[in-house]
């Protein structure tokens, strides 16, 4: 009995990551008349609660006033996050320091 069923071969390749976007993909947004941020089609970065970092999913299809609302609010909040995550392993690697006593 002969099977016609071959495993199908893999070749590793190269894997790189894509080149970096050139100046015009990139969107510039201007928030409160002094800070200017550049965003590639992906847009900014969120720290969520629990500390891990996310995108907004509908980046690309916001209209520019929403966009700069958005990044306005996310600033703001992503500053009181990463706050909030440097407390907790600053209080976290406190508490794991051992004490020593000289209790005879």
């Amino acid at each position: 009995m002969s099977s016609d069923h071959q495993e199908p071969s893999y070749t590793p390749g190269v894997l790189a990551l894509p080149a970096p976007p050139s100046e015009e993909e990139t969107e510039k947004i201007t928030v409160n008349s002094n800070q200017t941020f550049k965003f590639d089609k992906l847009g900014p970065v969120v720290v969520n609660s629990d500390g891990t970092l996310s995108r907004i999913a509908n980046w690309e299809n916001m209209a520019p006033i929403e966009k700069e609302r958005t990044l306005r609010v996310l600033v703001a909040r992503n500053k009181v996050r990463l706050a909030e995550q440097e407390q907790a392993q600053g209080s976290a690697s406190s508490e794991a320091k051992l004490s020593i006593s000289n209790d005879s």
